[in-house]
């Protein structure tokens, strides 16, 4: 019977090179059994060559991979029965129904013929699928490919699954619904290795979360733990017209108290250890001519936490991944 303390995924030292960019730099981590485990970056941060290189599409320049106990390193398919995998980008048959497709990923993992209809139309249904069961793949929305390539990916219950992106180029309700999905499966105990660009995502599925950048993992901690130091400030958002950088440099001289950060063009944000009194700041920004459009309390969260250890901003992350199409 598996413990807490039981590793699912073990990685030690592991790299890989493309030609003069190292995409991954001698990364460790290790996964615990039931543990949802978020790897979270910006765009070519390694993240896909990572969960490549676990589940045997990549082999690694260096280090060890360890799946359910299994040294997968020189053998990367041996431990295939124990996975679940769900691509960046759908694997499935476009000509193919949503029933069928399903079907056959469950042949290729062996199952016959009644088993793995029976788990097909358990899945659709779970999925909310069932009215495109009969409909060929290709006429799916995003959302709904997203749901039948996660279908596909748990079809054989694997005790390990592997999502990559899973919610990306979705619409709002669809990356929803998969984040309820997804939290359905942790749930029932499985293992869940996850890359996503979303802070947000992360923050609220993830049980730990490794922050990789540049190929290497600065830093690797629970959600909790790493949202203990910002929740102890107090932050305010100000948006407001002006020379920001002047405006910001003015008040720091009022209240030295107060720290003052730039992070778009029209907003200031205030951070402190006490709370921070609005009417003051809003009185001295428009006493220097600045037009306060709005001023805000707002609760620090794992946004803050990335910022601070890898000095890169989730607006500036998403944009790279928009602009990027999603390929890392």
């Amino acid at each position: 019977m598996k413990t807490e303390n039981d590793i699912a995924v073990n990685v030690q030292g592991l790299a890989k090179r493309f030609g003069e960019v190292q995409a991954v730099a001698g990364v460790d981590f290790k996964v615990k059994s039931g543990e949802l485990f978020g790897f979270l970056g910006p765009n070519g941060a390694g993240k896909t060559t990572t969960i490549n290189m676990l589940i045997g599409l990549a082999r690694p320049d260096a280090g060890t991979i360890n799946i359910g106990g299994i040294d997968c390193t020189n053998k990367p398919r041996s431990a295939q029965h124990l996975i679940g995998v769900v691509p960046d980008e759908s694997n499935l048959y476009p000509e193919l129904s949503g029933f069928d497709n399903l079907c056959f990923c469950a042949a290729l993992y062996g199952m016959d013929k009644s088993t793995r209809q029976k788990r097909a139309n358990e899945l659709l249904s779970a999925f909310e699928l069932t009215n495109a069961a009969n409909r060929k793949f290709g006429g799916y929305s995003k959302g709904m490919k997203r749901k039948l390539t996660i279908a596909a990916g748990i079809i054989h219950k694997p005790q390990i699954l592997f999502l990559d992106e899973p919610t990306t180029g979705i619409d709002v309700s669809s990356a929803r619904q998969l984040r309820q999905i997804i939290g359905g499966l942790h749930g029932e105990g499985t293992t869940i290795f996850l890359t996503t660009h979303y802070i947000e995502e992360a923050e609220r599925l993830c049980d730990r979360i490794a922050f990789i950048v540049s190929g290497k993992i600065v830093r690797t901690e629970t959600v909790a733990g790493l949202l203990q130091p910002v929740l102890e400030k107090y932050v305010m958002q100000i948006t407001c017209s002006g020379d920001l950088k002047k405006l910001s440099e003015k008040l720091s001289g009022e209240f030295s108290e107060l720290k003052f950060i730039i992070r778009q063009p029209d907003i200031i944000r205030v951070e402190a250890h006490g709370p921070i009194r609005v009417g003051p700041l809003v009185r001295f920004l428009e006493y220097h001519e600045a037009e306060v459009s709005e001023a805000r309390k707002i609760k620090p969260s794992l946004e803050d936490v990335f910022v601070k250890i890898t000095g890169i901003e989730a607006d500036a992350m998403r944009r790279e991944k928009e602009k990027s199409g999603g390929k890392r």
